[in-house]
């Protein structure tokens, strides 16, 4: 069974850190796109980082950039967030996804400018951001 599981979430103070972690079973990230997306209560899901696994170059949206940072660990087939200087605007629901074979720019991915294709997606784990 293809899967994909998050996890790390919590509730932390405004500037501080958490790292989440979204380990795939049932398959492996050969030559896929995987990403981090969020949504808050009322709002779109927003594309937050993407990363290609196979030359793992990386997107950041503009919101996060310079605070956040993905990673991807093969032996543990796990794909990491760490987000520092958090805001209470980063409080949502944080969801990775993946896609096998993404021939796009990674940033497309994230964004939603590429074509529409079949996707895993995990279930989500709750950041909130408050003091």
């Amino acid at each position: 069974e293809v899967q994909l599981v998050e996890s790390g979430g919590g509730l932390v103070q405004p500037g501080g850190s958490l790292r989440l972690s979204c380990a795939a079973s049932g398959f492996t990230f050969d030559d896929y796109a995987i990403g981090w997306f969020r949504q808050a209560p009322g709002n779109k899901r927003e594309g937050v980082s993407c990363i290609t696994s196979s030359d793992e170059i990386t997107y950041f949206a503009d919101s996060v950039k310079g605070r956040f940072a993905i990673s991807m660990d093969n032996a543990k087939n796990t794909v990491y967030l760490q987000m520092y200087s958090l805001k209470p605007e980063d409080t949502a629901i944080y969801y990775c996804a993946a896609r096998a074979r993404y021939r796009h720019p990674v940033r497309y991915y994230c964004t939603g400018e590429g074509p529409t294709g079949i996707d895993s997606w995990g279930q989500g784990t709750q950041v909130t951001v408050s003091s």
